[in-house]
């Protein structure tokens, strides 16, 4: 009965995570528990746990009185996720940089390498995200901290793939995010915990400004 709740728990969350993405819930839109009950023919309990995981992966704010609606971001904290992501993922990163094997190092290499084959091949750029995620795993597997992982998560990498996902695949072309990548791979393998921490921090704080000037100029018009 347990494994069955739980499944309909993740069914709920994968549900509402599409509509955002194909842009069925907007930013700010009110989500209804009763509404998407009946629409997959389920309890409420479900429903009630999978908001309960967006909320604290930051998809979902809960205003009281009110109810839970689908996070709105504000240009301003749109940077201070960034920076704070940045920061925070720098510091993990950095923090195991010696126990990053060369196995790890050659997977990077590779993903890389496929984001320069998505350039050079002209591909549709969407097919970038899968390998954006792909990246940031590995650079996560060595850090044994949930915590930590859990705020850099919520700041950045769950945010610029949901809610801001329209936006995020015009940050930058493909070519552009392999050299970032490629970059931060070059970082690791120089070995320098000052200049990688730069590396990756920088990495996030200019992705934040221009994702913030692209909502920025959205609300203006």
């Amino acid at each position: 009965m347990e494994i069955e709740k739980h499944t309909y728990t993740d069914l709920v969350v994968s549900n509402i995570k599409q509509a955002i993405l194909d842009g069925t819930y907007k930013p700010g839109a009110k989500v209804k528990e009763l509404v998407i009950a009946k629409k997959l023919a389920i309890s409420r309990a479900p429903v009630r746990e999978a908001l309960q995981v967006l909320i604290k992966e930051g998809l979902v704010v809960w205003i009281p009185q009110k109810g839970k609606f689908i996070t709105k971001l504000s240009p301003k904290q749109i940077r201070d996720s960034y920076f704070t992501g940045g920061i925070l993922e720098a510091a993990a990163v950095c923090a195991v940089l010696d126990q990053y094997t060369p196995r790890d190092l050659k997977k990077l290499e590779e993903i890389a390498g496929k984001m320069r084959l998505v350039a050079e091949n002209q591909e549709p750029i969407e097919r970038i995200t899968p390998l954006d995620d792909k990246f940031h795993t590995v650079l996560f597997s060595r850090i044994d901290n949930e915590l930590l992982l859990e705020f850099c998560r919520r700041s950045c990498q769950g945010l610029s793939k949901f809610l801001l996902f329209r936006h995020w695949l015009q940050l930058y072309t493909a070519h552009e995010v392999y050299l970032r990548h490629q970059q931060i791979v070059d970082a690791l393998k120089e070995g320098d915990p000052v200049v990688l921490e730069s590396c990756i921090r920088n990495h996030y704080f200019d992705a934040g400004k221009r994702m913030a000037e692209i909502c920025a100029a959205e609300d203006e018009g």
